[in-house]
C-alpha cells in the first residue's frame, strides 16, 4: 500500500480497474491546433521578454531536420513540457503557459501570409484573469497594447516576432521555417488525471516533480497503455515490480561511495538517469530531452515485451555496476581509470559484455599501463602532469594491497575535493610573502639548536626584520637548508619529494618546513580529514629507519619512499603498454 501511495503521489495513478492513467506523448505544434486551452488564475501572467522570444525563433531557424530511416520520419526540435488537465470542452494549462502563448503568437504571425480563407484554424487560449484575451489575440498588430500588464507583454512579444522576421536575410525561406515549426517541432505533452490541478502546479513549481528525462521515462514504463489490458492483475503486479525495482536502484545510487566510483557528477536526485544516458545511442548535447526522445522511440511499439526487454537492459547495467562496486579489485582499478579519464564507464560496460571476466580484468590492467606508459619515474619532476596519475595510482594500489583491513579508497571524498602535488619538505623557490611572521613562528619551534649552527639560526629567526626583503630571504633559505641538510638539492623536485594532498591542507601551510607539515597532517587526520594513505605514511615517518628523525625528511627517507613507489607500481611499469 505504501508503494501504491508513492505511485499516486508521483502522478502515476492506478485505479481499481486500471482505466485511468496519465498520458505522456509528443505532439507536433500543428497537432495543438485541435484544442482549446484555459489558463487559470493561479498561473502568473505572461512574462516572456524580447530575448526569450528571439531565442526560440533562432533555435527553430537553426534546426536542421535529418532523415532517420527509410520512411518520412525525421528528427525534430523538442520543446519543454506542457502539463495539462482535461476539462469538459478544453484543457486547463497547469504548467507551460508561457511557451504555449508564444507558440500561438508565432503561428498567428505565420498565418498572416495567407488570405483569410486559407489560414489555419489555431488553438484557442483563454486567460481566467483577463477577460477578452481570446478576442485580443485575434487582433494583434505591431502596436504595443497597454490596457493591462498581460496585454503589454503579449503585444511586445508579438512585435519582437514581427521584427525578427523583418530582419531575416534575403536567403531566408519562410515556408521552410513554417514547415519546421509546425511539423518538425514537438512539445512534450503531459496530461494528468489527478483531481487537484493546483496541487500539481504547486509541486511542479517547487521542484517536487521535476520533469526530467528520468521522470518522463518512468511514465513510459508505468503507463498502462503500454501493457496488455486484458491481463489486469498481471499488469498491476508488473507496474509495482518495476516501480519497486526503480526505487531500489535509485536508493543504491544515492550511496555516494557507489555514485562517485561510477561518476564525478554531483547530481543529487534522479541518479538512475545516469544509466538511461549510457543507453542512449543518439546523445545530443544541445537537446536536454535527448535521452527521453531515444526511449520514447523505443516505446513506439506498445507491448509488454517492449516494457520488459527495456527494463531488463536497465537492470543489467545496474547489476554489472553493482558487481564492480562490490568486488574490491574491480572497484579500485575501475575507480582509478574513470577518475583519470582513461576510459568511460560506457566503454567499460561495452567491453565487459564482449569478453570473459578474466579477460576484462586483463583489459583493466592494460588500460592502467596505458595511463602511465609514457612515464619514467626517475625522470618525473614537479610540474609534470603525469605525477598526479602516478601518485593517485600509488595510493590506490597501496590501499588495494592492504587486504587484511579490507579498506576501500574513498572516491566520493576524493572527487569532491581539489588535490595538489605537494613537496614533502620545503623548497627555496617559494618565498612566503604575506604570512612571513607566521611562517617564521612555525619554523623556529622545530629548529635543532643542540648545535651552534642551529642555535644561531634560531636567534636570527627571533631577531629578523620580516619587512626587510633581503634579510628575510637569506634567513628563509638558511632555514630551508637546515631542514634539508640531509638531502641532495638537485633532487628536490623529483618523485621522492612529492606527495598528494588536498588543496585546503596544502595551501594552509604555505611551503612550511617538514616538521610543521607533519604536525598539520597529524592534526587534520585526527579531526577526520581524509589524508591519502601514502601521504600519511610519509609524514608519520613509515619510511624511516628506527629511531626516526621526526623533524627531518632525510635522504634515507626519500630513497625508501621512492623504492616503495617502484615496488607498488612495478607490475604496471614492466607490462608492455598496448
Amino acid at each position: 500500500m505504501r508503494l501504491l501511495n508513492k505511485l499516486i503521489n508521483n502522478n502515476y495513478k492506478v485505479d481499481k480497474d486500471q482505466k485511468m492513467e496519465n498520458i505522456l506523448e509528443l505532439k507536433t505544434i500543428n497537432e495543438l491546433n485541435q484544442f482549446s486551452f484555459f489558463v487559470p488564475s493561479y498561473q502568473r501572467g505572461y512574462k516572456w521578454t524580447h530575448k526569450e522570444v528571439e531565442d526560440l525563433l533562432n533555435d527553430i531557424d537553426e534546426f536542421k531536420p535529418k532523415q532517420i530511416d527509410d520512411s518520412d520520419n525525421k528528427t525534430w526540435y523538442c520543446l519543454q513540457p506542457i502539463v495539462v488537465k482535461k476539462r469538459l470542452t478544453d484543457f486547463e494549462v497547469i504548467d507551460g503557459q508561457q511557451r504555449l502563448t508564444t507558440i500561438f503568437l508565432i503561428l498567428n504571425y505565420l498565418n498572416q501570409d495567407f488570405v483569410e480563407t486559407r489560414r489555419d484554424k489555431l488553438f484557442e487560449l483563454e486567460y481566467e484573469t483577463r477577460s477578452g484575451t481570446k478576442d485580443f489575440l485575434q487582433t494583434l498588430g505591431t502596436d504595443i497594447r497597454t490596457e493591462n500588464i498581460d496585454f503589454y507583454y503579449i503585444s511586445s512579444a508579438y512585435k519582437t516576432i514581427n521584427d525578427w522576421f523583418a530582419d531575416r536575410p534575403q536567403s531566408f525561406d519562410p515556408n521552410d521555417f513554417r514547415s519546421k515549426f509546425k511539423f518538425n517541432s514537438k512539445i512534450i505533452w503531459y496530461e494528468s488525471i489527478e483531481d487537484n490541478a493546483i496541487s500539481i502546479f504547486t509541486r511542479i513549481n517547487i521542484g517536487k516533480i521535476p520533469l526530467t528525462n528520468s521522470e518522463l521515462i518512468k511514465a513510459l514504463f508505468l503507463n498502462s497503455a503500454n501493457f496488455d489490458k486484458n491481463k489486469i492483475d498481471k499488469l498491476r503486479l508488473k507496474q509495482l515490480e518495476i516501480a519497486s525495482e526503480w526505487d531500489a536502484i535509485e536508493h543504491a545510487l544515492q550511496n555516494n561511495n557507489f555514485w562517485y566510483f561510477l561518476t564525478g557528477s554531483n547530481k543529487t536526485t534522479n541518479r538512475i538517469e545516469f544509466i538511461f544516458d549510457l543507453i542512449n545511442e543518439e546523445e545530443d548535447n544541445t537537446d536536454k530531452y535527448s535521452t527521453f526522445r531515444f526511449f520514447n522511440k523505443k516505446f513506439q511499439k506498445k507491448s509488454q515485451e517492449t516494457i520488459e526487454s527495456n527494463w531488463k537492459e536497465i537492470k543489467d547495467y545496474f547489476q554489472r555496476f553493482n558487481e564492480w562496486f562490490n568486488e574490491r579489485d574491480l572497484y579500485h582499478k575501475i575507480g582509478y581509470l574513470v577518475h583519470v579519464k582513461a576510459i568511460t564507464i560506457k566503454d567499460l560496460y561495452k567491453k565487459s559484455s564482449e569478453v570473459s571476466k578474466s579477460e576484462f580484468k586483463r583489459h583493466l590492467d592494460t588500460l592502467i599501463v596505458n595511463s602511465i606508459k609514457s612515464v619514467s619515474l626517475d625522470e618525473l619532476q614537479y610540474g609534470d602532469k603525469n605525477v598526479y596519475n602516478i601518485l593517485l595510482l600509488y595510493n590506490i594500489l597501496t590501499m588495494l594491497n592492504s587486504e587484511k583491513d579490507n579498506s576501500h579508497f574513498p572516491f566520493d571524498i576524493f572527487k569532491n575535493e581539489n588535490w595538489d602535488i605537494e613537496h614533502i619538505t620545503s623548497v627555496k623557490d617559494t618565498l612566503p610573502d604575506k604570512n612571513r611572521k607566521e611562517w617564521l613562528e612555525d619554523a623556529k619551534v622545530f629548529i635543532d639548536d643542540s648545535k651552534k649552527e642551529g642555535e644561531t639560526l634560531k636567534y636570527r629567526a627571533e631577531k629578523c626584520n620580516i619587512n626587510d626583503d633581503e634579510e628575510f630571504k637569506f634567513l628563509f633559505e638558511d632555514i630551508v637548508s637546515h631542514f634539508n641538510s640531509d638531502i641532495k638539492d638537485e633532487d628536490i623536485n623529483d618523485i621522492s619529494n612529492l606527495t598528494l594532498l588536498d588543496s585546503e591542507t596544502n595551501r594552509g601551510y604555505k611551503n612550511a618546513v617538514f616538521p610543521f607539515k607533519r604536525k598539520t597532517i597529524i592534526s587534520r587526520d585526527k579531526s577526520g580529514v581524509f589524508i591519502p594513505i601514502c601521504t600519511k605514511n610519509v609524514f608519520l615517518k613509515y619510511f624511516s629507519e628506527y629511531p626516526p628523525k621526526i623533524s627531518f625528511w632525510t635522504q634515507e627517507d626519500r630513497e625508501n619512499y621512492e623504492k616503495d613507489i617502484y615496488t607498488v607500481l612495478n607490475d604496471y611499469l614492466t607490462i608492455k603498454a598496448q
